[in-house]
């Protein structure tokens, strides 16, 4: 059941949400079958405002602790009374439950689109942003059997996309690239280890990346090592991005000068703002950086999208590796991010039975 709270000016309630994938989806860390999100929602009695969480265990979230930590939060924006009041709300969100960041940004991706509602305009109008440059969106390759890894690349590109991103572990690694190529000889590829190979695996590794046409390598080691993240830069054979080494800002500068990409995600970030200063940071540090998301609803990925100007490389695909999502969002065919065709106010995500 929803759970409710109503204050003078705003109401607010939430829900939690389970989303069966389409596939499996393997990393080195495991297999998802079901994406388990929890949605907010923030109503000034005309308007809606809707986000989600998707939390992960890996950063210290579950469902659970995110239906348990967001009554305190829908009470500071009940409080606050005003969905433009969001440096004001982000502060306070931050002083009453800490981390949770995932929690976090299921009310700040809500109250962002309350607020944009609220003046009619899409939320990368109101940001100030280029709907043109935002960079393609990735497709996402999860560990599977050489066989079905062609198989899923092959589909991919039959749909249109042009950039497909490689979930790798411990092994298999010639044979999953191969069967890639395979099914996708023309796309550009992107690898993911999700921190799974020591430095040394992962120079050896960058040979063989290299040798398939790979763009670059995201999270090659562990979150911890930021030497060795440094050491795959400095002595592997391509570019290297750091995903889960990067949480907030302070991360992205303190990882800059070890590698060449720094991704940041809504999810982890806790904020629009602070997804935002991922990206300033990176590029003040001269890294380049990535917009990334979990597995997850339009609810919060639609959000995610209307910052992808900001951002010289996406990987926004967590609503397209669902089942069925119950929110349409901004349109991406082939991973093409179409703000420009985004003409509903707001962050675009709208309850499908609702979409036009």
């Amino acid at each position: 059941m929803p759970s409710n709270n109503t204050g003078a000016d705003l109401s607010t309630e939430f829900e939690r949400l389970s989303l069966p994938l389409a596939d499996p989806f393997a990393i080195a860390r495991g297999t998802t079958e079901t994406a388990e999100n929890v949605l907010v929602r923030v109503s000034d009695g005309t308007r809606e405002g809707v986000g989600a969480a998707a939390p992960s265990t890996y950063y210290g979230e579950t469902p659970a602790t995110v239906a348990a930590v967001l009554p305190d939060l829908l009470e500071v924006v009940e409080g606050a009374g005003d969905p433009h009041a969001r440096q004001r709300i982000d502060r306070k969100l931050r002083e009453r439950v800490g981390h949770n960041p995932a929690a976090r940004a299921a009310v700040d991706i809500a109250v962002a689109d309350l607020a944009a509602k609220r003046l009619g305009v899409p939320l990368s109008r109101q940001l100030g942003l280029d709907p043109d440059a935002a960079p393609t969106s990735s497709f996402s390759i999860g560990l599977a059997n050489p066989e079905e890894t062609r198989r899923r690349a092959e589909r991919a590109v039959a749909e249109g996309y042009s950039t497909l991103k490689v979930k790798l572990g411990e092994g298999r690694t010639v044979e999953r690239l191969t069967a890639v190529r395979e099914g996708a000889p023309d796309a550009t590829l992107r690898v993911d280890a999700n921190a799974a190979w020591t430095p040394a695996e992962a120079v050896a590794k960058s040979e063989i990346l290299a040798d398939h046409g790979v763009e670059f390598v995201e999270q090659p080691v562990p979150a911890d090592d930021v030497a060795g993240l440094r050491r795959v830069r400095d002595r592997g054979a391509v570019p290297v991005a750091a995903d889960e080494s990067v949480e907030t800002a302070a991360d992205a500068a303190r990882v800059a000068d070890a590698v060449d990409i720094v991704v940041a995600k809504l999810q982890k970030c806790g904020s629009l703002r602070e997804t935002r200063r991922v990206a300033e940071v990176a590029h003040a540090q001269g890294c380049e950086a990535m917009i990334g998301c979990m597995v997850a609803s339009n609810a919060t990925i639609a959000a995610s999208a209307h910052l992808a100007p900001l951002f010289d490389h996406a990987d926004l695909d967590g609503s397209l590796l669902l089942d069925s999502d119950p929110f349409d969002g901004v349109p991406m065919p082939g991973g093409a991010i179409d703000l420009a065709a985004v003409e509903r106010a707001g962050t675009g995500a709208v309850e499908t039975d609702d979409a036009e």
